[in-house]
């Protein structure tokens, strides 16, 4: 149940004032009588009459909260829902080579991306996503699954130096491809980050886009660094050094991958950028819900009315005939 006009339940504060001064009415009104003895009056039976003494009263307090239950306007609600979701299938194949310790992203590029992926994949609850790495080589960190708790754990556990480094995007993009080749579902994805142009793997990027095409997989290939130069840093026998490198990459292969699998490419300049990329990402692949609802409201203040009518007249017909007082 529900009401139209909930403000009309503040009627019911008005029985506190009513109810004290009914109390002290009651108390001005008893009288006193000496007598030498009250041993008699207490062996007299006690009247109906003394029984219905306080009815009337609570008839009219069932009546107030009545009435105001009644200008509340409850209405009583049929409704049913039924929703069916269908979740798609995400893999994001994750560039880990030395590059992306570059710190043009804060705190360096691998972590921004780890960050903002992981925002991602709680904002995709319906969703079966997994995770690749790669570098000079390529292995599945974590297979497609719903379970996005133990996802983002692995992911955050993703660190430089897992795999010889270099970067073999091509090889990464394939491995992703193999993980999802065997879905039922209908609308399949790989999100490729990647700072660096393929200098290893025996798989070409655009052979592996091609195979991606034929299983029915889009890819959105993300490119990360700034324009011009990156401070990157580098182990040396005498501890941690930092170099400055150019900040450029293939992007005319990672644009060639997203145009043959029907993916768009993007370029991710700094943290909110990219922010903005998964942002875009996730409009462009909204989980498909289809929701049927059905609602209905009846209005039900007419039994409290009706209540409300049959305490007032009761009252009277106690207040004016049963317990009816003759005054001076």
């Amino acid at each position: 149940m529900s009401f139209q006009s909930p403000a009309y339940l503040f009627l019911l504060l008005l029985l506190i004032p009513i109810i004290g001064w009914y109390i002290y009415e009651m108390r001005k009104a008893d009288a006193s009588l000496q007598v030498s003895s009250t041993d008699t009056l207490r062996r007299q039976p006690r009247t109906l009459r003394l029984y219905l003494l306080h009815i009337p009263f609570a008839l009219r307090s069932i009546a107030i909260i009545l009435l105001s239950i009644a200008l509340a306007r409850p209405q009583l609600t049929n409704s049913w829902k039924s929703e069916s979701t269908e979740g798609i299938d995400i893999m994001m194949a994750l560039d880990i080579s030395g590059t992306m310790q570059a710190e043009d992203l804060r705190p360096n590029r691998l972590e921004a991306a780890k960050n903002v992926a992981s925002e991602f994949i709680l904002s995709r609850p319906n969703d079966n996503i997994g995770l690749v790495v790669f570098a000079g080589e390529s292995f599945c960190q974590c297979p497609l699954t719903t379970d996005h708790a133990v996802l983002i754990n692995l992911f955050r556990s993703v660190k430089f130096g897992m795999i010889d480094d270099g970067t073999a995007i091509g090889l990464g993009l394939a491995n992703a491809v193999n993980r999802m080749k065997d879905s039922q579902t209908k609308s399949k994805v790989i999100i490729l980050l990647t700072d660096g142009s393929n200098n290893r793997g025996d798989i070409d990027p655009q052979t592996a886009a091609e195979i991606a095409k034929t299983f029915g997989i889009r890819v959105y290939a993300v490119g990360v660094g700034s324009y011009g130069k990156a401070r990157v840093p580098v182990q040396t026998p005498v501890g941690i050094q930092y170099m400055t490198m150019d900040s450029e990459f293939d992007e005319g292969t990672l644009r060639n991958i997203a145009h043959t699998t029907g993916g768009e490419y993007f370029r991710a300049t700094d943290n909110k950028s990219l922010q903005q990329i998964y942002e875009q990402i996730d409009q462009m692949e909204k989980t498909k819900i289809r929701v049927r609802e059905y609602s209905k409201r009846t209005e039900n203040f007419m039994p409290f009315l009706l209540a409300a009518l049959c305490c007032l007249l009761l009252e009277i017909l106690l207040r004016y005939f049963a317990l009816r007082t003759i005054s001076n």
